[in-house]
């Protein structure tokens, strides 16, 4: 196995509104795509990254208590979590250190309600 994760979907009520969201929160231009009555704002990745989506359709509930997926935040944690505020989400958990070999994390709340987290890479040992 190569990796765990393969591919991640966020569900969203209002794909433009969130669309917009993802950009602002981490500078990127995500890529709509439709397939029948499912339309996804696809984040920039290349082989062999993880790829994901934001995911409007029928069958998507987006949500505060759902699955949770960490993000990379960069650097300073602080960035990101303000420009998520900025775009209209919410911090649910600030910048928290789980140890300085794994780094940090934070949680916010995005234009969706879904819950999101955000990774930051400790020090490496050697």
């Amino acid at each position: 196995m190569q990796r765990l994760i393969n591919w991640f979907e966020i569900p969203v009520s209002d794909l433009a509104r969130a669309k917009t969201f993802y950009e602002e929160t981490f500078q990127v231009v995500l890529r709509i795509e439709n397939m029948g009555d499912v339309q996804l704002a696809v984040f920039p990745y290349a082989e062999p990254a993880t790829g994901g989506a934001l995911l409007a359709c029928p069958e998507g509930r987006p949500g505060e208590h759902g699955v949770v997926i960490y993000l990379d935040g960069g650097a300073d944690l602080a960035q990101p979590l303000a420009r998520a505020v900025a775009a209209g989400g919410r911090v649910l958990m600030p910048k928290t250190e789980i140890s300085p070999e794994i780094g940090h994390i934070a949680l916010f709340a995005d234009s969706e309600g879904n819950r999101i987290g955000l990774h930051s890479p400790g020090r490496v040992a050697g």
